[in-house]
C-alpha cells in the first residue's frame, strides 16, 4: 500500500542516519531512502529414498525379479536454480526534502518501506496492493513415486512360521492376483463386472494390490522435491566482485564445508558500472549546469551473477543492483512554472520511470 507523508517535527531534533540527515527544530520534512538489491538464489533438488523390500532375498527366486533395492539409503540430486531479487531499504542512503514553495512535499509518495515511489501522482496511478499466497510445497514433498499403503496381507502370510515361508506366501499371492486380472480381462469368470466403470475400478484394484505386495520383493523409491533458499546482499565496494560458496553433496544435500564428499557450488555477482542514463526518463530529468533540487533519484548499477556447479554455468544473469548506482539530482527548472510534473520512480531500483507534466 503506497502512502503519502507529511512530517512536522517542531521541538526535536531527530538524526535519521548518516549523511548527516538533520531535521531541524521546528521543520517541516519528509526523509526516503534509496532501496538496495537482495540477491536470492532458489535451489531445486531431488531427494530420492530407496527402503530395501523384506523379502528382497527372495525375489529372484519366487518372482524372477533382479532388479530390487538392495540397501535402504538417501541421494540427492541438485536440479537446478533461479535467481531473482528482493528489494530492501537502505537506511544508509536517506534523503531528506525540506518544504519549500518549489517542491510541496507532501506531493512525495513513498511505499511501506519508506522508499520514493512518486511525485505529484493522479489518485489513479496508486498501484493496488499486490495479493500474496503462501505456498505449502517449499521444502516439501511434490511428488511422491509410490504409496505407503498397508499391504493387503491373505490369512496365510499373516499365519506363516518364518520370513521364507510368508515371502512364498506373498508371491503366490502376487501371482493369484495376475491370474484374475488375466481371466477378467479375458472373460473366463462367472460373475464378471456389470459394465465398463466397474471393470476399470476393478483392475485398478488388483494393480495396486500387486504393485504393494511386489515392493515387498523389490523395495520402495520415493522421490521429493525441495527448494534451497539463500540470500546475499552484495555491497558496492570499489567495485570488488563477491565471491560465496555453498556445499552439495548426493548422500547429504545441502551441506557444510567440513563434508568430505561435498562439491562446491560456486556464486559469483560480478560489480559493473552504473548505467550510463536513468532508464524511462527524459532530459527534463537532468542536472544541465542548471541548480540541483532536494529530489534525487538513483542511477542503479549492475551485477552479473553467475553460479557454477561441477565446472559448468548453472544459471547467469545480469541484474540491476540498487546499492550499486549514484545519487541524482532532478534539476530545480523541472519544478517552475504553472504545472507542477508528474514523476513515477522505480521502487526496485530508485531509478526514474516517467516524467510527465
Amino acid at each position: 500500500m503506497k502512502k503519502t507523508f507529511w512530517l512536522l517535527v517542531a521541538a526535536m531534533t531527530i538524526t535519521i542516519c548518516v549523511n548527516a540527515q538533520t531535521i531541524q527544530e521546528g521543520e517541516m520534512a519528509i526523509v526516503y531512502y534509496s532501496p538496495k538489491t537482495n540477491v536470492v538464489l532458489d535451489f531445486s533438488y531431488e531427494e530420492e529414498i530407496q527402503t530395501k523390500g523384506i523379502y528382497a532375498d527372495w525375489a529372484s527366486k519366487l518372482l524372477g525379479i533382479n532388479e530390487v533395492v538392495k540397501e535402504n539409503k538417501t541421494t540427492y540430486t541438485l536440479q537446478g536454480v533461479q535467481i531473482r531479487t528482493r528489494t530492501e531499504t537502505d537506511t544508509s542512503r536517506p534523503h531528506k526534502v525540506v518544504a519549500e514553495a518549489n517542491v510541496p512535499i507532501q506531493l512525495l509518495t513513498l511505499n511501506e518501506k519508506n522508499i520514493l515511489v512518486g511525485y505529484n501522482l493522479p489518485s489513479t496511478g496508486f498501484p493496488k496492493p499486490r495479493e500474496t499466497h503462501k505456498s505449502s510445497t517449499r521444502d516439501a514433498v511434490l511428488s511422491r513415486v509410490t504409496q505407503q499403503d498397508p499391504a493387503p496381507y491373505t490369512e496365510e502370510v499373516l499365519e506363516a512360521k518364518s520370513i521364507s515361508a510368508a515371502a512364498q506366501a506373498v508371491a503366490k499371492q502376487i501371482l493369484r492376483i495376475r491370474e484374475s486380472r488375466m481371466y477378467l480381462l479375458s472373460g473366463e469368470v462367472e460373475h464378471a463386472p456389470a459394465d465398463g466403470t466397474a471393470m476399470k475400478i476393478v483392475l485398478d484394484e488388483l494393480a495396486k494390490q500387486e504393485k504393494q505386495l511386489t515392493e515387498l520383493f523389490t523395495g520402495r523409491k520415493e522421490c521429493l522435491r525441495k527448494h534451497h533458499i539463500v540470500s546475499y546482499q552484495p555491497m558496492a565496494e570499489n567495485g570488488k566482485t563477491f565471491h560465496k560458496k555453498l556445499y552439495f553433496s548426493t548422500e547429504n544435500g545441502f551441506t557444510e564445508a567440513e563434508n568430505a564428499e561435498a562439491e562446491d557450488i560456486g556464486i559469483t555477482i560480478q560489480h559493473t558500472r552504473p548505467q550510463k542514463k536513468a532508464a524511462g526518463s527524459d532530459t527534463k530529468g537532468k542536472k544541465k549546469g542548471g541548480e540541483p533540487s532536494q529530489l534525487v533519484y538513483n542511477l542503479p548499477g549492475e551485477g552479473q551473477v553467475s553460479v557454477r556447479y561441477r565446472g559448468e554455468t548453472m544459471a547467469e544473469r545480469t541484474l540491476p543492483l540498487a546499492q550499486f548506482g549514484i545519487d541524482v539530482p532532478l534539476a530545480r527548472e523541472l519544478f517552475t512554472g504553472k504545472t507542477l510534473p508528474v514523476i513515477r520512480f522505480n521502487e526496485k531500483t530508485g531509478n526514474i520511470i516517467s516524467i510527465s507534466k
